[in-house]
């Protein structure tokens, strides 16, 4: 389980991966309901009705209550104050029934996300966002509480897929905050030999192809070309663009940042999009979740709970 090859490629199977992530947190809810009579919460809030954003909501929530954590629910109207949303978020951080904090992105546009962000507690920071968690995952020798779903993803494809990381090349495609610079410090800490190409990166291709490890998070549509790829290189594509697709009822497909049908000839292992690195991020915030509930429960305050 896992993967399938397809001409030469191993392509990682991220739902199947995510699935058995899936499995082994709910036993360890299972366990912490039969030994502290209390199971994590994971409390999502969301700002307006972004169909996106309520999709995404949706699909959290069910994966939260399909593993036994309890789901809290947070839903604003979109005119809702800077100020309602900071009193929400003050809220869960004192819930002693809440272990993360999820605030679902883009806020609207008269809210300070940092602002938001930053009033969650670091220790139910379940996306990884608080410039403390980031702060140390970009230092040798700390340890953030929590690591961004997504990258956390990434790596744990890479590590169940027993793909080396220590000592290898590795290029991350993007500098986003939310995957390009989390991936690339969690790569290091791996001991790989880290590089990002960005939009002002000459000659992306070459530095691409020298690469042993790739993962592509620049949102741009199908933009890592097959002889861009070094042969046998593991491809981690993060992409969701939506391109034109007559043939499809919706008149559109979603692809990744990486041509599949070219790079799977070359790669040697390639996540699909969808189906690879999606399911793994939601996979990482119900462990995020688990690992949160599993440290407050441990205190000694909660040792009568």
């Amino acid at each position: 389980m896992g993967s399938s090859s397809c001409e030469g490629a191993v392509v990682i199977d991220g739902k199947a991966i995510a699935n058995s992530i899936h499995q082994e947190i709910a036993q360890e809810v299972s366990y912490l309901w039969n030994n502290y009579g209390r199971v994590p919460g994971l409390a999502v809030v969301i700002v307006g009705d972004r169909k996106d954003s309520q999709t995404y909501v949706r699909m959290k929530r069910k994966a939260c209550t399909e593993v036994g954590m309890k789901s809290i629910s947070v839903d604003l109207p979109g005119d809702a104050s800077e100020e309602t949303i900071l009193d929400h978020v003050m809220e869960l951080n004192a819930d002693p029934e809440v272990h993360g904090i999820l605030v679902q992105l883009p806020l609207p546009k008269h809210v300070n996300e940092e602002r938001i962000l930053n009033a969650i507690s670091i220790e139910k920071d379940v996306d990884g966002f608080h410039p403390l968690n980031i702060g140390k995952l970009c230092m040798k020798g700390r340890e953030p509480l929590f690591v961004p779903c997504t990258p956390k993803g990434c790596i744990e494809l890479l590590l169940r897929m027993e793909i080396p990381i220590k000592g290898k090349r590795a290029v991350v495609v993007g500098r986003s905050n939310i995957v390009g610079l989390p991936v690339a410090m969690l790569l290091n800490k791996y001991d790989a030999t880290v590089s990002i190409v960005h939009s002002s990166t000459t000659d992306c291709k070459s530095l691409v192809k020298e690469a042993d490890i790739v993962i592509a998070a620049a949102g741009q549509a199908e933009m890592v070309k097959g002889d861009w790829i070094k042969p046998g290189a593991a491809v981690i594509d993060v992409g969701t663009n939506y391109v034109k697709d007559p043939t499809k009822k919706s008149g559109q497909r979603l692809v990744g940042d990486v041509d599949f049908t070219e790079a799977k000839k070359v790669a040697g292992w390639i996540t699909p999009v969808p189906g690879g690195v999606g399911p793994m991020t939601i996979a990482m915030l119900l462990k995020n979740t688990l690992e949160g509930a599993k440290r407050a429960f441990s205190q000694p305050e909660d040792s009568n709970a």
